[in-house]
């Protein structure tokens, strides 16, 4: 089975992490398939970046997200996103309407602090 999981880097203490789909029997740090995307929780607010037309197609092949990465795509709004791809949206127009809100996020990240 596949899975879209975390996969930790970074130094002792310093954690940040890849978003990659990996066989569910490989190790967290080991081999993995390919990279979709990346987290890194010490940033205020934390950083979530996400190729959004490869999880698509993940997904819709079979791949299920790990607890922790479901939520980090609840929280950037791909697991909607997704919903409305299976029911027949573009995915050019999703990947737009991701990297709009993406930009959103991050302008409003910088004026805030």
């Amino acid at each position: 089975m596949v899975r879209i999981r975390l996969r930790r880097i970074g130094l002792k203490a310093q954690p940040s992490y890849r978003i990659v789909v990996a066989e569910k029997e490989a190790p967290r740090d080991g081999r993995f398939i390919e990279i979709v995307g990346t987290y890194n929780p010490r940033t205020n607010p934390a950083t979530i970046i996400v190729q959004e037309d490869r999880v698509y197609d993940w997904m819709s092949k079979g791949a299920q997200p790990s607890e922790s990465v479901a939520q980090l795509f609840r929280t950037s709004g791909t697991m909607d996103r997704f919903d409305r791809f299976k029911k027949g949206e573009a995915v050019e127009k999703l990947v737009e309407e991701a990297k709009a809100a993406e930009a959103k996020r991050n302008i409003t990240a910088k004026t805030s602090s």
